[in-house]
């Protein structure tokens, strides 16, 4: 059955996608509590842990986004130890920290990590980051037991990093003979992390919480509640996903809710199949969207309101994830650049989005000089017929500085 539904603006859609993100209604005001830090993780939906640290940790980015000067402290505590809120977990969208609520959700895929057959090829089902399916199937074959050691070791001793973890003492060299991408150049992944790094995808250890941002890795049952452990797995936990991602993303296609730049990566097949039964349902609503040729889906509590927002956006931000997603309804193309040679980088390093009404106004190349206790703004980079943004800019900048405890902010390049 051919679907089309009501007609959309790209404009509308673009107000929507905010709203779904917590930017309709502008920035709290009055005194911070915790319970709008809740409400903001629940709007962004997943907050994306990322080890690159120019500006700040990625997962702090959105809150600030969305809260203004909010204790990261905080956020740390509901993120690890006795107070956590939240856990981490890779199925998501990369490496990311989740409402403990969402944890039976994605049960079924850590069961499925405990019973891949690693020694397939290609695997039936990827069921954990490739630099761990090419590990497991080269630790099977040569080390059996091996993982059996490390969750013994984890067991005894834990909470342990990677690195403090070695059952036999036996460390592979850089130099050795490597045609294994788990242990390339770039990560130089141990057994040991191989062997941890699938019991965490298998739910059998979760983080416990981050050393100088390094995982503690801890027996599951010692780091999420006993109430969590216990909550029943939904009947239909792909469902349950691609519910929350609609509420997340508010509006977008088949693709932008289940595929791999979507909140979840699912199943292409059993996805649709699920999205078309919640269209059924009325819990999906299909439209089409100005300039969008696929089919596009509302979640029906989604509405178009007016939005007055000013927020620089992390490149990890869930509203940004999907760069094409971005294209479309911001006439905005964005790509990260910190993996892009300094001679090809156009807009800079470490390069934020600003958010201005229901606007992106121009890209910001930012970095915290600590030593100096600055706030560095090597570029501004208007987008074309960009509306004046300089005061609105100076105000968040300055607050970010407040919130990130600089004492300074150095722009170098005005904004053409």
């Amino acid at each position: 059955m051919k679907l089309i539904g009501d007609d959309l603006s790209v404009a509308a859609a673009r107000r929507i996608a905010l709203g779904a993100q917590g930017f309709a209604g502008g920035r709290p005001i009055g005194r911070f509590d915790v319970r709008r830090m809740r409400s903001a993780i629940g709007d962004a939906g997943v907050l994306q842990v990322d080890a690159v640290n120019v500006l700040t940790r990625a997962h702090y980015l959105p809150l600030f986004s969305r809260l203004g000067n909010y204790s990261r402290d905080r956020l740390d505590q509901l993120s690890w130890g006795p107070q956590a809120e939240l856990f981490e977990f890779f199925w998501a969208h990369k490496a990311a920290l989740l409402p403990v609520e969402y944890y039976p959700l994605l049960r079924h895929r850590m069961r499925a990590a405990r019973q891949q057959d690693w020694s397939a090829d290609p695997a039936p089902e990827i069921t954990a980051p490739w630099s761990v399916v090419v590990g497991m199937r080269r630790l099977q074959a040569e080390r059996p037991g091996f993982v059996e050691k490390v969750l013994a070791t984890i067991t005894e001793r834990g909470p342990l990093t990677a690195g403090e973890i070695s059952p036999d003492e036996v460390r592979r060299k850089r130099s050795d003979p490597d045609p294994d991408p788990s242990t390339g150049s770039m990560w130089n992944w141990q057994d040991a992390k191989i062997a941890v790094e699938y019991l965490y995808c298998a739910g059998l250890v979760s983080i416990a919480g981050r050393r100088n941002f390094e995982r503690l890795y801890d027996l599951t049952e010692r780091v999420l509640p006993a109430a969590v452990l216990a909550a029943p797995e939904p009947d239909d936990p792909q469902r349950e996903l691609i519910k929350i991602a609609a509420r997340g993303i508010g509006i977008g296609t088949a693709a932008d809710l289940c595929g791999s730049r979507g909140h979840y990566k699912l199943p292409t097949a059993t996805a649709r199949r699920t999205v078309a039964e919640l269209v059924e349902s009325g819990e999906l609503v299909p439209v089409q969207v100005e300039g969008i040729t696929k089919q596009s889906y509302r979640w029906h509590e989604s509405v178009d309101r007016p939005v007055n927002a000013r927020a620089l956006l992390s490149p990890f931000d869930p509203l940004l994830w999907n760069r094409d997603r971005t294209h479309q309804y911001f006439d905005f193309f964005y790509r990260i650049s910190i993996y892009t040679p300094a001679a090809d980088r156009i807009h800079g390093y470490y390069v934020l989005p600003f958010l201005l009404g229901d606007n992106l106004v121009a890209r910001v190349d930012l970095k915290a000089d600590r030593s100096t206790s600055t706030l560095v703004v090597p570029t501004i980079t208007p987008e074309p017929n960009a509306p004046d943004f300089t005061d609105p800019l100076r105000e968040e900048l300055e607050l970010m500085a407040t919130w990130l405890g600089l004492e300074n902010v150095t722009v170098r390049n005005e904004p053409c």
